[in-house]
């Protein structure tokens, strides 16, 4: 069953307006995360990543993520539009954050601007923002959304979504 999208305020854009299959484009909003006092990654040239019921993920360039955060984890998966993803652990001040980053070395030829990017999940680290507001995780432990106040759900993840 489809929910009922929320309501959209002004400022909003409706994850239900977001494309099936998802698109890529580039976002200049100031993205920021953090974590142990460090600031991991700093950027004003992500790429955003949208799809219908899901908040957008941001992809980072490496040159805009700290210097030696990052190392290469087991794993991978495939997405049916985006194509080989792989997973990144975040190491700070000893402390390994696992698989929580993902790229994309080789993607499609629509997502080919993700290519050197790397995406974040938002709940392991102290703070993800979005132009200086925190985010709030996409529910569900696959989903690597951001939710701020500028995108209106019902967002997929969450119980009963699974459907959607």
């Amino acid at each position: 069953m489809w929910p009922n999208p929320d309501p959209v305020r002004p400022g909003q854009e409706s994850v239900w307006d977001y494309p099936r299959p998802a698109v890529a484009r580039a976002c200049t909003a100031h993205v920021v995360i953090e974590h142990r006092g460090l600031i991991v990654a700093d950027t004003r040239r992500s790429v955003q990543t949208l799809e219908t019921s899901h908040p957008p993920s941001y992809y980072i360039h490496p040159d805009d993520i700290a210097p030696g955060v990052l190392r290469r984890a087991s794993g991978s998966s495939l997405c049916e539009w985006k194509g080989a993803a792989v997973y990144w652990d975040v190491v700070v001040e000893g402390e390994v954050l696992p698989q929580v980053g993902w790229s994309y070395p080789g993607p499609t030829r629509g997502f080919l601007a993700l290519k050197d990017h790397v995406a974040f999940y938002a709940a392991p680290f102290d703070r993800c923002s979005v132009d200086g507001e925190t985010v709030v995780p996409q529910p569900g432990a696959f989903y690597g959304g951001w939710i701020t106040s500028k995108v209106a759900g019902p967002f997929k993840g969450g119980p009963g979504s699974r459907g959607w």
